[in-house]
């Protein structure tokens, strides 16, 4: 049986509705096709739908998800992960506190903290009971282009002092993702880079490979 830590590893994809818009593709369609590809967690974003296609879209996912196997996280929305039955959330340094996330979703739920280039917001977190922490954006990002810059040595500095496991975020590629796989990051969280491709499942794919390819050499 897998653990939390094993779960926790792997292509990361984040939801964009903008991108289905643009798209004019049912989102879960998107998101099936990225977990064809290899993504191993999803976290639905969506901070501007109403409440019911939220709720709706969420139920999807949550399905497609749970269906493949797959971590099914909701970003900053505590309630509807509840509601949906979502293996948990993933929260922002201005969201609802570490500690009243824990109380609403107990023990066995994931959470995940956002800790910019902040290492001792990721050592708080940990202390304070997160599952894992996300560093970036480490690289240009289409989404967050305002998002102030991380360097390669936070994940150094990570790696070093934490537990638990360590996603990284912002502008990454195919190409550069290699850099952040070399300082042991355990999931990377990619958005345009999947979600935006031509082509989801050949997208999805690459950043899927990276992750045999770094656990061979490690060997």
């Amino acid at each position: 049986m897998k653990t939390m830590h094993d779960r926790l590893q792997g292509l990361y994809v984040i939801t964009d509705h903008k991108l289905a818009l643009q798209r004019q593709q049912p989102l879960e369609d998107m998101v099936a096709a990225a977990i064809e590809g290899g993504a191993r967690i999803v976290q639905y974003r969506n901070k501007s739908a109403s409440v019911a296609t939220r709720e709706h879209e969420a139920h999807a996912l949550a399905s497609l998800c749970k269906a493949n196997d797959v971590v099914f996280l909701i970003n900053d929305d505590i309630p509807l992960a509840l509601t949906v039955d979502a293996d948990g959330v993933h929260l922002g340094q201005s969201d609802a506190p570490l500690a009243q996330a824990r109380a609403m979703l107990g023990q066995d739920r994931i959470i995940g903290i956002t800790c910019h280039d902040q290492i001792h917001l990721a050592l708080s977190a940990q202390q304070a009971g997160t599952d894992y922490v996300a560093f970036g954006r480490f690289f240009p990002s289409v989404t967050k282009p305002e998002a102030p810059p991380a360097a390669l040595t936070i994940l150094q500095e990570a790696h070093a002092q934490l537990h638990i496991p360590i996603a990284a975020i912002g502008g990454i590629t195919p190409a550069n993702a290699k850099l952040l796989l070399e300082q042991g990051v355990d999931m990377l969280a990619v958005i345009h880079g999947v979600l935006g491709a031509a082509d989801i499942v050949a997208a999805a794919g690459e950043y899927t490979r990276l992750f045999t390819l770094q656990s061979r050499h490690a060997v």
